[in-house]
């Protein structure tokens, strides 16, 4: 007896003159259905980017729409913009898209601040994408998303991409971090009852908490400790506590502080339960906080549609760096469905005009600001940190890991296509008055007498 075989199997199908999708004659006409339908994607996308470009505010874009009806607002439209040559110029492109909606998660804070603007404020679908941005309860969840495939891409903390690629905790798997979010953007905040206490060498037996074990936030809470003689592992406890949570557990006495990101700090300060100790730029000026990231898989299967959520991560970066678009911004994304934060708070931290908690206004617009370039020696500098504090055990290729994962090439070639002027591949650093020689690590760590390595 010959064994049975599926009447809806592709290959019966296709030897019958059928197509794949049994919705065709031929194959050859299911492939001009697929072209006809990308092509017809191709234009909603392009009709939609005109539109928010055309009425930024979604409020009044759906109150147009609704008033005369779709047909009649892209016919108005057209016009009085070159509709047909936009949509032309769009599908004679660099290469189609391989795939136009993505969905991108993210964290609420404001380190995220372009991939979260680059939704309300049309970057994404400028480039012709369809991005749901998806706020997300804490970082191992980002992570786990990331790798299961839930998210095409993610925010991430800048530590996250290398300790996957480096399977720090976990087997490896090749990760990317093309893109920087955000420099500065951080603080240490003490509760109230704390304001007494601003030399940390009174801070023995004090709990603090980090967003992530793998995060900036870690090592720089622990850099700052030591260089004051305070063992982070010994002297006082280091917990993991996600973003939202945080001003929750000082409010309860949970923790003593926490070295986060924003908005946490200033949302501490509206509350009245925390006060700044100080920004993080004060321990390293330019610092780089989170990163856009996409697996290599997504980077190397779907190089169009990577290069065009780049393209538009990039183009919001370089928006929010300007001075007189942060308040615009900061109403895009203090809503529920991003920050959910009062906008004042959001503005304080975006504008660097914010209250401490101990009576003063200060005036920082450095506060923090948004550059893109994933500069090698980030990364060679963070892998030192996980080197010193015992998460990476034995050699490690810095240099090989950091070019393997930061992608500074990438962000060379787009910058420059998106109408942005890439800086020298090379940055000096210094992290509270100590200089950083990427080229010479392994001294780095060795250097230090507080370190478990």
């Amino acid at each position: 007896m010959s064994a049975f075989r599926n009447p809806f199997d592709p290959e019966i199908r296709l030897h019958r003159g059928g197509c794949a999708c049994g919705r065709h004659h031929s194959q050859a006409e299911h492939d001009a259905a697929e072209v006809l339908e990308q092509r017809q994607m191709q234009d909603r996308v392009v009709e939609g980017a005109v539109m928010r470009a055309l009425f930024p505010q979604d409020a009044v874009r759906r109150r147009f729409l609704k008033a005369v009806g779709g047909s009649t607002a892209m016919a108005a439209v057209a016009g009085l913009f070159p509709l047909a040559a936009a949509k032309e110029a769009f599908a004679q492109g660099g290469g189609a898209l391989e795939k136009t909606k993505l969905k991108v998660g993210f964290i609420p804070i404001t380190c995220a601040t372009p991939i979260i603007m680059a939704h309300p404020l049309g970057f994404y679908a400028k480039y012709g994408l369809d991005v749901e941005v998806v706020k997300t309860a804490g970082w191992a969840v980002i992570r786990d998303k990331a790798l299961s495939k839930e998210y095409d891409a993610a925010h991430m903390l800048s530590p996250m991409p290398l300790a996957i690629s480096t399977g720090t905790g976990s087997s490896p798997i090749p990760w990317t971090a093309p893109a920087v979010e955000n420099i500065n953007g951080q603080a240490i905040t003490l509760s109230m009852k704390h304001k007494d206490k601003r030399d940390p060498k009174d801070w023995k037996g004090f709990k603090f908490a980090v967003p992530f074990d793998y995060s900036m936030h870690n090592y720089l809470l622990r850099y700052y400790l030591a260089e004051h003689g305070i063992d982070p592992d010994r002297d006082v406890q280091i917990r993991s506590v996600p973003p939202p949570e945080m001003v929750a557990n000082l409010r309860a006495g949970n923790i003593d502080g926490f070295l986060a990101p924003d908005p946490v700090n200033q949302r501490a300060v509206y509350d009245g339960v925390g006060f700044i100790h100080l920004l993080s730029k004060e321990i390293w000026d330019g610092h780089p906080c989170c990163v856009f990231s996409a697996s290599k898989e997504f980077v190397t299967t779907m190089p169009n549609t990577y290069q065009a959520l780049l393209k538009g991560i990039l183009d919001a970066t370089a928006y929010a760096r300007k001075a007189e678009n942060r308040k615009e911004i900061a109403a895009a994304i203090a809503p529920a469905n991003y920050l959910n934060q009062p906008v004042t708070v959001v503005e304080q931290v975006l504008t660097g005009t914010f209250a401490d908690g101990l009576g003063k206004v200060v005036r920082d617009p450095n506060r923090i600001d948004f550059d893109p370039f994933p500069y090698d020696a980030f990364a060679v500098w963070i892998l030192t940190q996980m080197k010193r504090w015992g998460q990476i055990k034995g050699d490690i290729d810095y240099a090989g890991v950091a070019r393997e994962v930061f992608l500074a090439t990438d962000a060379v070639k787009l910058m420059k296509e998106v109408g942005l002027e890439p800086p020298a591949a090379s940055k000096a650093i210094e992290i509270m008055g100590k200089p950083f020689d990427p080229g010479r690590p392994d001294d780095y760590v060795n250097s230090f007498a507080i370190r478990r390595s």
